[in-house]
């Protein structure tokens, strides 16, 4: 393989069409790794999460062909080391990785860390990766060439990351994998908002001209929760606006609200890849309470992927009761950290 070191945008915006297509064949695919939505990222790095980083993307040819990338920047990390990061880190970006085909993986790991030990790597003392998911091979063959090379390596454990796995079928979904309690539970909730006396729709945003106002309502919804307000800071707004444009462009953004008497009751911000759902973020207003118009929101949601043909519902990170009352199986996601 012959590895080389990105650093300016437009070798980055460049690489586009070849990014997406090695990642739509490596071994871990998921839309946080999507070139346009690290294209957002970078543009505010993260909504301000970092005060400063530079691109340090390294990638892999084979026979003149894109072979593996190693999506990372070069930043002080939250211990204050010189560290390259991977680009999405950390907060904003459920799920992160390296690039490459299952069987070319563990060569490039090897070769990577070669490259980032001789003169053309920029400084660094860590090389500190979050968010990988606990099964991705990354993880071992990071390990394996780390440690050959009598390097450091420590595992930690991060957040949980339940996911539903989907049958095909909404009926099937409720019967085999939620429990006879939540089953009613859901089932007479939903019945309920629908029986209420007032006028009750569901909808996704199809319309790129009117994402900007659907966006206002989301981040509306999502500032009822003090929590998430303080997180929505005017950067963190611009970033997440940046991020859904480019995901509706490329056709895999889901934008679903549900209203109540005309008004909006409570939303889903999720991307729909891969033939999977990603459940990115939510809010609601807190006057419908007592129409659960969240919970409903996600059941009209979970049986619309089930007759997708969706293959699995994923919540990504957070432990929340509700994930598991609608039939989630957990996971992590882990930081790997790697020294010289």
């Amino acid at each position: 393989m012959h590895l080389d070191l990105i650093r300016t945008l437009p070798e980055f915006d460049a690489l586009a069409g070849e990014w997406n297509e090695l990642l739509a064949n490596s071994a871990s695919h998921v839309p946080f790794l999507r070139h346009e939505y690290l294209r957002a990222w970078q543009r505010t790095l993260g909504g301000g999460e970092w005060p400063s980083g530079e691109l340090a993307i390294v990638t892999a040819r084979q026979d003149g062909a894109l072979a593996g990338v190693a999506p990372l920047f070069s930043t002080l990390n939250r211990d204050g080391e010189p560290a390259l990061m991977l680009l999405g880190s950390v907060e904003i970006s459920d799920y992160l990785d390296l690039m490459a085909s299952p069987e070319r993986l563990p060569a490039f790991v090897d070769e990577l860390l070669g490259f980032l030990d001789g003169p053309q790597a920029p400084a660094w003392r860590v090389l500190d990766l979050y968010n990988l998911l606990d099964s991705s091979p990354t993880i071992l063959a990071l390990e394996r060439a780390a440690v050959s090379r009598g390097w450091r390596v420590a595992r930690q454990d991060l957040q949980h990351c339940p996911y539903i796995p989907l049958p095909g079928d909404w009926e099937q979904y409720l019967a085999a994998q939620v429990d006879k309690k939540q089953r009613h539970e859901i089932r007479r909730k939903m019945r309920r908002i629908e029986e209420g006396g007032l006028p009750v729709r569901w909808y996704m945003a199809a319309d790129e001209s009117t994402l900007d106002a659907e966006m206002d309502d989301f981040l509306r919804l999502m500032a009822y929760d003090p929590e998430k307000a303080r997180f929505l800071t005017d950067v963190m707004r611009t970033q997440m606006r940046t991020a859904v444009h480019a995901a509706f462009r490329a056709g895999w953004l889901q934008l679903a609200f549900i209203e109540i008497g005309g008004k909006k009751a409570a939303a889903y911000l999720n991307f729909d890849y891969d033939n999977v759902i990603w459940v990115y973020n939510s809010g609601l207003d807190f006057e419908f309470r007592e129409w659960s118009p969240g919970w409903v929101l996600l059941g009209h949601l979970l049986q619309w992927a089930n007759e997708a043909k969706r293959t699995r519902f994923d919540f990504m990170r957070g432990d929340e009761d509700y994930k598991y009352r609608f039939g989630a199986i957990d996971r992590r996601i882990i930081r790997l950290k790697v020294e010289r």
